[in-house]
């Protein structure tokens, strides 16, 4: 008798993203003299359902390939306990095979809110790790759930389709973070760790009406669901999917454009901007406050509008003042964006 069909799934989607990672490195390492040990794949675990479920599934796939299979528990240290409970988590992983495992404790600070500052600490902390171990992948236990909680919260913000895509199924520096479970839902994960008889345990923080992200998944979608139907979720994924394929799109079309709207001496020509589709030429505008320190995540579609209305509503205003002290302003038909 096979096993339960929640753990199925479960399996075969880690296995899946195991083999990509052994293909990868195989390519990566085929003039390696001597040959290169077998990659090490962490899983990023806080205990609950999904990483937990992530965590038995890694361990058992690894044992059947030539991957090392660790884990890695990241203390926030915002609750009461929160060093021995991330102990735990870390005793589980390793009962499961999972070596070498550790936990970290980090510091979260405040910028951005708390679920943000969160975030940061914690990716900081397992990019660290995974830099530490030489890791070639960090697996997360993000579902078909988070994804659509994702594209409502980047529909809420109005920050375009690059907000609407979602999480990546593959994502950081050298494709190191993979989410194996972006097609399984929620509940299909948890009944996987029942069937296993799984240790889980569920972080008040996700019911705590505090974060947006907690509001969403009680209070939100279950009132999309019933005022909708049932296909919401998938819905929505299927949504992200379609976003991120479409703002790949656009970013290939405004990297090869961006060559044709400088002039020789690489200064970008308002007229040819104007000739192109707003989508284009904003993700134009974008990279080219990026590239002279603007930071990322401090720019705004307001930021990118403002800049934008220099060529296509210029009334001889003055120079935009954008985030990393940087300026863009219009001069002789040229749009000059630079440090100040």
């Amino acid at each position: 008798m096979g096993p339960h069909p929640a753990v199925a799934a479960i399996r075969l989607a880690v296995r899946r993203v195991l083999h990509d990672v052994l293909t990868e490195h195989q390519t990566d390492t085929e003039t390696t003299s001597p040959p290169a040990p077998a990659p090490l794949v962490l899983v990023a675990c806080s205990g609950g359902a999904d990483s937990m479920a992530l965590a038995s599934a890694l361990a058992f796939e690894s044992r059947k390939l030539a991957v090392r299979a660790g884990g890695i528990t990241v203390d926030h240290g915002l609750q009461d306990g929160s060093a021995q409970r991330a102990a735990e988590v870390a005793g589980r992983m390793s009962a499961l095979g999972l070596d070498p495992v550790e936990a970290v404790a980090v510091t979260v600070g405040r910028e951005g809110g708390p679920e943000a500052a969160a975030r940061d600490a914690r990716y900081a902390a397992l990019d660290e790790a995974a830099e530490r171990r030489g890791a070639t992948a960090v697996l997360l236990g993000h579902t078909r759930d988070d994804q659509a909680e994702t594209v409502l919260l980047g529909l809420a913000r109005g920050s375009g389709i690059r907000s609407l895509s979602g999480m990546a199924a593959v994502s950081g520096a050298a494709g190191r973070y993979r989410r194996p479970f972006l097609e399984l839902d929620r509940q299909t994960v948890r009944k996987a760790c029942v069937a296993q008889e799984l240790a889980v345990w569920d972080d008040p923080h996700n019911a705590d009406p505090a974060y947006t992200r907690s509001r969403l998944r009680h209070e939100g979608l279950p009132a999309l669901e019933k005022a909708l139907g049932k296909g919401v979720v998938e819905a929505l994924a299927r949504t992200a999917q379609l976003s991120r394929d479409d703002a790949d799109a656009l970013d290939s079309w405004a990297a090869d454009a961006e060559s044709a709207v400088r002039d020789e001496a690489g200064r970008l020509e308002c007229a040819k901007l104007f000739g192109l589709p707003p989508a284009v030429r904003r993700r134009i505008l974008r990279r080219a406050m990026i590239a002279e320190g603007a930071p990322a995540g401090s720019l705004f579609a307001r930021h990118i509008e403002e800049v934008d209305r220099l060529i296509t509503g210029w009334r001889g205003q003055g120079a935009i003042n954008l985030p990393g002290r940087v300026e863009a302003r219009r001069q002789g038909g040229r749009l000059v964006i630079r440090q100040g």
